[in-house]
């Protein structure tokens, strides 16, 4: 049996921002590493946005920015500025094939396309073949206890699983890349809500990110106990297209799909194991948004830095008091006891951009903490509080 220091099982968002890190470590790039996926052929098949103050490793690879974004609803428009933080567009293929590219120049990085069959103690087993490791990092969530596969698990009653206690949603979407034949776009804006849709019983907006002033990402976007049948979200979109620009003929460049977990249970964790949950099963997910690309990044290079002084990496995020606000939205959203359109549309009605982002990437200010929570009724977020606080101590 081969034997490397680490494995990578799973070389998508997670898995790959780790082999970028290790790879750029003077000792780290030395250590033998193993990636495995069920495919190695990468295709366009995710768009990450987030956003950031300042410049960072992937700024090569952005597709575009914006330092203004919009939010709808109803008969309010919101034109927002984004200063100091700036809102960016990477898309998969450029990401995949970059880091792919680079980390196949190192020849301590082997590579094998083949279907996971298990990961059991130190030793990632695939048909045909088996390797240990002093250290796998995992990113695939059909083996953590929870997920079998992310397509099945849809339809199950989750909530009432033993194996989880806490609420649980999907944010799922589709999204497409249309060009028309004439400028339509405003190039300094991202519409990253527009609630003028039908909200399925849940939370539902479009988000619709100019590339070029002819091309955009139109994608509908859902928080919600189930994921929706495909014609749902095909039928959203052209409808939103067909009312905001009205007898203007586009060509469809590219369509994408995804489906993220919005939760505080924990997928995997064994502080015992050197079997280590990254990405989603990882924790890596906001539980109240579904942003994970910048949490990603974070817990990837504290993973890094454990490693490179010598200490066992644990991809655990520093605990602050914004997974407690995460877990109070989740469960009034969970619950129906207010609508995100109406809880978001607040937010952003009442509070500067940059307010928002530092919020929404768990590095506010107590201050911007009262300013976003003033914005909120009181009563229901403070009743809502109590029954998080109560179940935490179960």
């Amino acid at each position: 049996m081969d034997k490397y220091d680490y494995i990578i099982a799973g070389a998508g968002c997670a898995g790959l921002s780790l082999l970028h890190y290790l790879n750029q470590d003077a000792l780290l790039c030395q250590k033998k590493i193993l990636v495995i996926d069920q495919s190695l052929q990468k295709t366009n098949d995710r768009t990450w946005c987030f956003w950031e103050e300042i410049s960072s490793d992937f700024d090569y690879l952005t597709t575009k920015s914006w330092d203004t974004i919009s939010i709808h609803k109803d008969q309010l428009d919101l034109l927002l500025p984004t200063k100091p933080f700036t809102y960016k567009m990477v898309e998969g293929l450029s990401f995949y094939e970059s880091i792919i590219s680079a980390a196949k120049k190192n020849k301590q990085i082997v590579w094998i396309e083949a279907k996971i069959e298990s990961i059991e103690d130190n030793i990632v087993y695939w048909e045909g073949g088996a390797a240990e490791a002093t250290y796998i990092f995992n990113s695939i969530l059909a083996y953590n206890p929870v997920f079998q596969d992310v397509l099945q698990v849809q339809s199950l009653n989750l909530y009432a699983s033993k194996q989880i206690a806490k609420p649980f949603l999907w944010q799922h979407f589709k999204g497409i890349t249309i060009e028309f034949n004439q400028s339509i776009f405003d190039l300094q804006t991202a519409r990253l809500m527009d609630f003028n849709v039908d909200q399925q019983n849940a939370t539902a907006f479009m988000y619709v990110l100019p590339i070029t002033a002819k091309r955009a990402l139109v994608e509908y976007t859902v928080f919600s106990k189930e994921v929706l049948d495909v014609s749902v979200y095909n039928y959203a979109i052209q409808e939103y297209i067909e009312r905001n620009y009205p007898q203007q003929k586009f060509t469809i460049i590219h369509e994408e799909f995804g489906a993220i977990p919005m939760t505080q249970n924990t997928f995997f964790h064994n502080e015992r194991s050197n079997i280590i949950p990254i990405g989603t099963i990882g924790g890596a997910v906001k539980a109240s948004t579904g942003y994970a690309f910048k949490f990603i990044q974070e817990q990837t290079k504290q993973i890094v830095s454990a490693l490179h002084q010598g200490e066992k990496p644990n991809s655990n995020l520093p605990k602050t008091r914004h997974q407690f606000y995460d877990a109070v939205l989740l469960d009034i959203l969970f619950n129906n006891k207010m609508s995100g359109a109406e809880i978001f549309t607040r937010i952003f009605s009442k509070n500067k951009a940059a307010t928002v982002f530092r919020f929404l990437s768990n590095r506010s200010s107590i201050f911007d903490d009262i300013k976003i929570m003033s914005t909120l009724p009181t009563r229901l977020f403070l009743f809502t509080a109590i029954r998080v606080l109560l179940r935490s101590k179960q």
